[in-house]
Protein backbone atom coordinates (compact mmCIF):
# COMPACT_ATOMS: atom_id res chain seq x y z
CA UNK A 1 0.00 0.00 0.00
CA UNK A 2 1.44 3.16 -0.16
CA UNK A 3 1.50 5.94 2.60
CA UNK A 4 2.77 8.35 1.12
CA UNK A 5 4.09 10.50 -2.23
CA UNK A 6 5.91 13.90 -2.91
CA UNK A 7 7.60 15.37 -5.67
CA UNK A 8 9.43 18.70 -5.74
CA UNK A 9 11.32 20.57 -8.75
CA UNK A 10 14.42 22.83 -7.80
CA UNK A 11 15.65 25.39 -9.44
CA UNK A 12 19.90 24.62 -10.13
CA UNK A 13 20.79 28.56 -9.51
CA UNK A 14 19.08 28.70 -6.36
CA UNK A 15 21.29 26.09 -4.65
CA UNK A 16 24.02 27.58 -6.76
CA UNK A 17 23.71 30.64 -4.70
CA UNK A 18 23.41 29.36 -1.99
CA UNK A 19 26.71 27.49 -2.67
CA UNK A 20 28.32 30.29 -3.37
CA UNK A 21 27.06 32.29 -0.05
CA UNK A 22 27.33 29.81 2.41
CA UNK A 23 29.84 27.33 0.88
CA UNK A 24 30.70 24.35 3.57
CA UNK A 25 28.80 25.75 6.12
CA UNK A 26 25.31 25.19 3.76
CA UNK A 27 26.60 21.55 2.52
CA UNK A 28 27.31 20.25 6.15
CA UNK A 29 23.95 21.95 7.66
CA UNK A 30 21.74 20.43 4.79
CA UNK A 31 23.58 17.35 2.88
CA UNK A 32 25.30 14.08 4.63
CA UNK A 33 29.26 13.55 4.33
CA UNK A 34 27.65 10.61 1.23
CA UNK A 35 26.23 12.97 -0.61
CA UNK A 36 28.91 15.87 -0.14
CA UNK A 37 31.69 12.91 -1.55
CA UNK A 38 29.16 12.21 -4.64
CA UNK A 39 29.43 15.80 -5.03
CA UNK A 40 33.30 16.44 -4.79
CA UNK A 41 33.27 13.70 -7.56
CA UNK A 42 31.40 15.33 -10.07
CA UNK A 43 33.38 18.91 -10.00
CA UNK A 44 31.48 19.84 -14.19
CA UNK A 45 27.67 18.63 -12.03
CA UNK A 46 28.39 19.26 -8.85
CA UNK A 47 25.64 21.89 -8.44
CA UNK A 48 22.88 19.72 -10.18
CA UNK A 49 24.02 16.75 -8.01
CA UNK A 50 23.54 18.79 -5.21
CA UNK A 51 20.03 19.84 -6.67
CA UNK A 52 18.90 16.84 -7.29
CA UNK A 53 19.50 15.92 -3.43
CA UNK A 54 17.78 18.97 -2.04
CA UNK A 55 14.67 17.98 -4.00
CA UNK A 56 14.85 14.72 -2.98
CA UNK A 57 14.24 16.32 0.83
CA UNK A 58 12.04 18.05 -0.30
CA UNK A 59 9.95 14.99 -1.46
CA UNK A 60 10.32 13.30 1.33
CA UNK A 61 8.92 15.82 3.87
CA UNK A 62 6.01 15.94 1.80
CA UNK A 63 5.14 12.08 1.27
CA UNK A 64 5.16 11.72 5.11
CA UNK A 65 3.45 15.41 5.57
CA UNK A 66 5.54 17.26 7.71
CA UNK A 67 7.45 19.55 6.20
CA UNK A 68 11.05 20.77 7.84
CA UNK A 69 9.35 20.62 11.22
CA UNK A 70 8.84 18.43 14.24
CA UNK A 71 12.49 17.30 14.34
CA UNK A 72 13.10 16.28 10.48
CA UNK A 73 15.71 18.20 9.13
CA UNK A 74 17.92 18.08 5.80
CA UNK A 75 20.70 16.76 6.92
CA UNK A 76 18.32 13.61 8.70
CA UNK A 77 17.44 12.73 4.95
CA UNK A 78 20.55 11.40 2.68
CA UNK A 79 20.61 10.46 -0.73
CA UNK A 80 22.06 6.70 -1.13
CA UNK A 81 22.47 4.07 -4.02
CA UNK A 82 20.97 0.93 -3.44
CA UNK A 83 22.84 -2.43 -4.27
CA UNK A 84 20.61 -2.65 -7.70
CA UNK A 85 22.68 1.28 -8.28
CA UNK A 86 18.82 2.82 -7.70
CA UNK A 87 18.66 5.83 -5.33
CA UNK A 88 16.79 5.79 -2.26
CA UNK A 89 17.06 7.55 1.14
CA UNK A 90 18.65 6.77 4.51
CA UNK A 91 17.19 8.15 7.35
CA UNK A 92 18.26 9.11 10.58
CA UNK A 93 16.43 10.82 13.65
CA UNK A 94 13.48 12.75 13.09
CA UNK A 95 13.04 11.39 9.49
CA UNK A 96 12.94 8.05 10.99
CA UNK A 97 10.61 8.76 13.91
CA UNK A 98 8.28 10.75 11.03
CA UNK A 99 8.39 7.55 8.61
CA UNK A 100 7.98 4.83 11.58
CA UNK A 101 4.95 6.85 12.91
CA UNK A 102 3.12 6.72 10.00
CA UNK A 103 4.32 2.93 9.00
CA UNK A 104 1.41 0.40 9.53
CA UNK A 105 2.23 -1.97 12.37
CA UNK A 106 3.04 -5.30 10.87
CA UNK A 107 4.30 -3.45 8.16
CA UNK A 108 7.93 -3.30 6.49
CA UNK A 109 8.52 0.44 3.81
CA UNK A 110 9.89 0.55 0.70
CA UNK A 111 11.08 4.51 -0.31
CA UNK A 112 10.94 4.60 -4.32
CA UNK A 113 13.39 7.56 -5.72
CA UNK A 114 13.50 8.94 -9.07
CA UNK A 115 15.74 11.68 -9.68
CA UNK A 116 16.36 13.82 -12.79
CA UNK A 117 17.72 17.21 -14.02
CA UNK A 118 17.67 19.77 -16.80
CA UNK A 119 19.41 22.56 -16.29
CA UNK A 120 18.45 25.02 -14.50
CA UNK A 121 15.76 22.33 -13.11
CA UNK A 122 16.43 19.56 -10.34
CA UNK A 123 13.11 17.11 -9.55
CA UNK A 124 12.66 14.45 -7.07
CA UNK A 125 9.87 11.93 -6.50
CA UNK A 126 9.40 9.63 -3.84
CA UNK A 127 6.94 6.96 -3.13
CA UNK A 128 6.60 5.01 0.01
CA UNK A 129 5.30 1.62 -0.04
CA UNK A 130 4.75 -0.36 2.99
CA UNK A 131 4.17 -4.08 2.39
CA UNK A 132 2.97 -6.13 5.08
CA UNK A 133 5.59 -8.37 6.75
Amino acid sequence: MIIGIGSDLTNMDRIANSLDRWGDRFEARCFTEVERAKAAKRPYTRVGTFAKRWAAKEAFVKAVGTGFRRGVYHIDIGVVNAPSGAPTLALANGAAARLAEITPSGHEVLIHLTLTDDHPWAQAFVVIEAQPL
